[in-house]
């Protein structure tokens, strides 16, 4: 049975434009494996100053944050972590009786991903978007070895910038290139969104890649991911990142590390919608 809800209980919540079920899922899952008396909730919201003051003055223990706040919420925190700072971007808010502090565990995620599925530094690489996820995704490759790199984007502003800080090159959409790693960090492909049936990469694009990755991670099985599996090709999903860098949020939160099994068991729970 669920634990009560009393004066006791600690609250996290995420914020996010497009609010899911996945990360709720995820930590309220923990909560009640290990016993903990917490409760989180996703929101989203118009007003970001006003719901950033709101966590520092209810005392909300931590929040995550999701597009498109990553970069926004930056000027209304007390301080940034050197996993935020470097990318100056932020997807975890923790806080400290009042003190807030911006964190960015999905940096440490997809770095985590590189490593596991063995994906070689020498693929060149083709990356969609410019936004704070895809800092996050960008740098990650950088501190990974990744060298031949490609920021698609199509504010030239933000693909520049991006690409000058990783030593990439930026273009606004692929012509002839045919990048050996795609990654997609842009809404093409979320549930619920214009673009949701949509491709983030032509399909001839996709057949020429050796690997596939898509940050989105609702649904799991994007376009994108259900196209490279019908055509073999070893795929990185959103959901393995959701899973890792909400489990790096939970320890932040709540000082707790849970065992593999417990955050594999929350993973399945939380994809299980």
């Amino acid at each position: 049975m669920p634990h009560a809800i009393n004066k006791d209980t600690k609250v996290c919540m995420s914020l996010a434009g497009r609010p899911g079920n996945t990360g709720t899922r995820f930590h309220n899952h923990l909560y009640e494996a290990l016993g903990l008396n917490y409760l989180y909730k996703a929101f989203t919201t118009t007003d970001l100053p006003a719901a950033i003051g709101g966590i520092r003055a209810l005392g909300i223990r931590g929040c995550a944050i999701s597009m498109p706040f990553k970069e926004d919420c930056i000027k209304h925190l007390d301080g940034l972590d050197p996993s935020a700072a470097v990318i100056d971007s932020v997807n975890t808010i923790v806080n400290d009786d009042g003190t807030l502090t911006g964190y960015n565990t999905d940096f440490l995620a997809v770095a985590s991903l590189l490593e596991t599925h063995k994906v070689s530094p020498d693929l060149s690489l083709a990356l969609r978007g410019s936004g704070g996820m895809a800092k996050a995704v960008a740098f990650a490759l950088r501190e990974a070895g990744f060298k031949n790199g490609t920021i698609v984007a199509r504010n030239p502003t933000a693909g520049r910038a991006l690409a000058d800080a990783c030593g990439y090159t930026w273009v606004d959409s692929l012509t002839d290139q045919r990048p050996e790693l795609i990654i997609n960090v842009t809404p093409i492909g979320m549930a619920g969104g214009p673009e949701a049936q949509d491709l983030s990469f032509a399909d001839e694009v996709i057949q020429q890649a050796k690997v596939v990755f898509d940050v989105v991670a609702m649904p799991s099985e994007t376009p994108l991911i259900k196209r490279a599996r019908e055509l073999g090709k070893p795929v990185i999903t959103g959901a393995e990142v959701v899973a890792l860098q909400a489990l790096e949020q939970f320890v932040l939160y709540t000082g707790i590390r849970p065992e593999p099994e417990q955050v594999e068991a929350a993973a399945a729970y939380s994809r299980a919608q």
